[in-house]
Parts: C-alpha cells; structure tokens; sequence
C-alpha cells in the first residue's frame, strides 16, 4: 500500500505538467471520495471506481485509463514521463503537440493531439488530417456556388465537367468535350500523353518551369518529357545528352562521334568532323538532306525503318509525292526519288490535274474565283477549275493561290523540317512528327 501522500504528489506533478493546464483529474473529482484522517480510504467501490476509468462503451474489464495510467478511486493518473506525452481525463490523449504539415503545425486548433478545424459555421469545408483542405476556396464570388455549379471542389481545387473551365469552373468551352478531347489526344492515343490536363482543347502539363519558361514535360500534348535526356534526373541541372547533344521532346540528338540513348557512348572514327560532314552533305545545301543523321561520312535516314526516305545523302523522300490524304501522286502515277511521274492524261506536282476538260471557260473561270472575285489571287491560271499557282513563285500554294508558304515555321533552313507539307502556311506533319515545324520525332527510336 503506497503511502496516502503519493497520489496527491502524481496528480500535482500530472497538472503542471500539462500543457494549458489540462489535467488527468476529471472535474467531478472531489477529494470528498476518500473518507478517513488520512484520506487514504476510497468511498467508491472498486467497480464503480473502474467504471469512471474506462472509456465509455467500453464493457467491464475493458483497458483502464486506455491502458496509459492507473486508476486510483475513479481518477486515471496518467503515466507521465516527459511533459505532455500522455493526457486527458482517461489518458485518452497522445502527443500534445499535433504533427505537423507545409512547416506549419495543423490549420486549425490542436486538441489532444489531433487538428480540430474551424468550421464555427457549420458548413465543414475545411478539413484533412491537418485541416489543409479549405473548399470555401471553391466558392465562385458571383454565384456563391461551390465552382460555380459546373464541377467538384477537392480541397481547394474545383475539377470541372467537361465544357467548363477556369478557377472556379466559371467558363465555358467554344468547343464541343468531343473536339476538345480530339485536340488533346497525343499521337499515341493518350489525352495529354497522361501528362497534364485538358482545357478546351488545350493541354495544361502537369510541370511547369517555376521561371515561366518551358518544364521539363511540354509540347501542344504535353508529349515532350526533358528528365530522359538526363543520365541522372535533377530538374535544376543543365545536364542534357551527357553533353554531347541536344534534348529534343525527351530524346537525345547526339553529336557527332556520339551515341546511345543519352549519347553516353564515344565511337571511334578515322574522318574528321569536316571530312565526315563533306562526304555526308555531297551537292545538297545540308548535311544528308536535312533528313537523316551524318556518322563517319555516312548518312542515316529517318524516319528509322521506313523506305520512303533514302538515298547516299537522304536526297529521295517518296512522302513529297502523298497529299494530305496520303494518296500517292493523286493516284494517278508512281513515285520516283521524291518526283512524281504522271499517267497519260494527267499533270500537275502531284499529278492532281486532267489534261482533258469538260468544263468551258466560263465554268471553269467561275470555279477559280476567290472570295475578292480575282481569278487565282492573281497569282496563277485556271485549268478546268484548278488553279495553277506561278511556278516562277514556288511558296505560292492553296486552293486559289491565296497563300504564302513562307509563312511556315522552318527548322534548319527547311520548312516543316521537310517531314511534313506546308498548308496555308501551317505544317501539317507527316506520322511520326509533331512540333510547330515538324521538328520533334514521337516514335519509338530517335534517328
């Protein structure tokens, strides 16, 4: 039998102890429940003293004071070995400080070591383990609906149904979700390349460059992804292609007298860089055409595998004889190193058009009016209701030569970097590329 002194002692040192002045001791407590002198005698029995100790609901015989301290005539005195560890009227609390989220220790109030949330309100918008979530910041200030009524608030961010947009889902798309989703669908298949998200059509990437300028994942669907470029991943560093060479859309472009899949590799060859690049570029104005890769004075096309790009220096491109229907010379001839040969009967680039006419003048004149009533713009002759763009200006094109192909993006002097067909002054790129010009290779290998 401990001396009748000692509880006194452990609940003095349990109350100063605790934090806020919390103690062990219920406020029912009174010192009236032990009768004697000495005060060391319990007037409650051992059940009834038990019962006060253990948590409601719990059933007899139940963990005392949740198993955290000793139950001394109804009141738990709390094992208490560094402040604050162990607390409550049951022992029922751990860990007074709550742990902590974003450098800070809970959004709300900390109680018996858990965030209690502000929501005097009533209306529970704030909430999470540490009451991070806050969706009051999903209300639309105009409407006062949670995203305006056109999508799903998740702590603080609103998710919007398909044709709506913006913070607060306050905007409305100009596009069908059908066209939108069409717009954001990468070539292999994926919205966004499972990268970012889709916003009326356009792909917000899911990294962004703190600077404001490109992140390490970009592109119109967010197809582009920078961090394989890098042997080790470090978004600050610059070290791309084990530098010898350059990042384009996530694939490494090496250097000469490099390769491997981040140009880690040296290969040895006797020609030197002039020499090798000479007998690659032969009578063309570039290095295999523009169209293939210079190793040791030799050319490799590319696309990788595919025939219709060849030649010692990548000079015949069979893709310059399809239309944008990919029908070859109009179907109307065969392809010859990138030239089309026409049928009898038939004429034209791309063998598009008849020798013989049906139409009269008249008719035919009336089908090559533009819009300003000017025969081909001006810049051309009608044929059986085509117009015949001036050979003499060869960036002259277009149903009624009404457009400059000049106005196409260029990568290495090339227009569409010659992998794809310039329309109205927009590269529409062959399969395999993407880019403004054309430039960025999707497929499997990197030429």
């Amino acid at each position: 039998m401990r001396p009748a002194g000692l509880a006194s002692v452990l609940l003095l040192v349990s109350s100063l102890l605790l934090p806020g002045g919390l103690s062990a001791v219920p406020q029912s407590f009174s010192p009236s429940l032990r009768s004697g002198p000495g005060a060391a005698a319990c007037r409650l029995s051992r059940a009834e003293s038990e019962r006060r100790c253990r948590a409601p609901g719990q059933p007899p015989g139940g963990a005392l004071c949740h198993g955290r301290g000793r139950c001394d005539c109804g009141v738990c005195i709390c094992h208490v070995s560094e402040p604050g560890v162990y607390f409550g009227p049951l022992c029922e609390c751990h860990e007074w400080v709550c742990e902590t989220y974003d450098g800070s220790t809970c959004a709300g109030t900390c109680h018996c070591g858990r965030c209690k949330c502000d929501n005097s309100d009533g209306n529970g918008l704030v909430y999470g383990k540490f009451c991070e979530c806050d969706d009051r910041e999903c209300i639309d200030d105009e409407t006062e609906e949670i995203c305006g009524g056109h999508g799903k608030c998740y702590c603080g961010n609103c998710y919007c149904q398909a044709g709506w947009h913006g913070d607060k889902c306050e905007f409305q798309c100009d596009i069908t979700p059908w066209e939108s989703k069409r717009r954001c669908t990468s070539p292999d298949g994926k919205v966004c390349s499972n990268r970012g998200i889709c916003v009326c059509g356009e792909c917000s990437c899911h990294d962004v460059d703190p600077t404001g300028d490109w992140g390490d994942i970009h592109g119109d669907t967010c197809e582009c992804d920078e961090r394989d470029c890098r042997a080790v991943y470090d978004r600050y560093s610059d070290d791309f292609c084990s530098g010898h060479g350059q990042c384009n859309c996530g694939r490494c472009d090496c250097k000469v007298g490099w390769y491997g899949k981040k140009c880690e590799h040296p290969r040895s060859c006797p020609l030197s860089t002039e020499e090798s690049i000479r007998k690659c570029q032969g009578s063309a104005t570039l290095p295999c055409s523009g169209r293939g890769k210079c190793e040791c004075g030799k050319c490799t096309c590319y696309p990788p595998g595919d025939s219709k790009v060849y030649g010692k220096t990548c000079e015949c491109d069979d893709r310059r004889c399809e239309d944008l229907d990919g029908v070859v010379c109009g179907g109307h001839g065969t392809c010859s190193c990138g030239r089309c040969v026409c049928e009898k009967g038939w004429f034209g680039t791309l063998c598009q058009h008849p020798r013989k006419c049906n139409l009269t003048e008249e008719q035919s004149n009336s089908l090559c009016e533009s819009a300003d009533g000017i025969l081909c713009s001006g810049k051309g002759s009608c044929h059986c209701g085509k117009c015949l763009c001036s050979a003499e200006e060869w960036y002259i094109s277009g149903e009624f030569c009404d457009c400059d192909d000049r106005d196409c993006d260029k990568h290495d002097g090339l227009i569409c970097t010659g992998n794809g067909i310039c329309s109205c002054g927009n590269c529409e790129c062959w399969d395999g590329w993407n880019g403004n010009a054309c430039e960025i290779w999707l497929g499997t290998e990197y030429p």
